[in-house]
């Protein structure tokens, strides 16, 4: 059974960084996209950034140039630098991976931008 696990979520204040990890296991086969997607209270779930098939990057325009996805194929981990970070990005961060046969999910891990 695959499953993707999150870490590096916490407090930090405006204009800090964060960086988020999310690890893959289990026996996986051809990845077609993996990255991450966050949800705020009260609002639906949103692509931040993920990596595609032909190492296509797609992110949200509010994100643009302040968030970095990088992606070690090895260890079949992404990774999700966070700079210049605003209260509006306060959200559970979740890990998605995607093949042609199925997605799984993880189970999030919370950010939280306040001073």
């Amino acid at each position: 059974q695959v499953q993707v696990v999150e870490s590096g979520g916490g407090l930090v204040q405006p204009g800090g960084s964060l960086r988020l990890s999310c690890a893959a296991s289990g026996r996986i086969y051809s990845i077609n996209a993996m990255g991450w997607y966050r949800q705020a209270p009260g609002k639906q779930r949103e692509l931040v950034e993920e990596v595609r098939s032909g190492s296509i990057t797609i992110y949200a325009d509010s994100v643009k140039g302040r968030f970095t996805i990088s992606r070690d194929n090895a260890k079949n981990t992404v990774y999700l630098q966070m700079n210049s970070l605003k209260p509006e990005d306060t959200a559970v961060y979740y890990c998605n991976l995607r093949t042609q046969l199925y997605g799984v999910w993880g189970q999030g891990t919370q950010v939280t931008v306040s001073s």
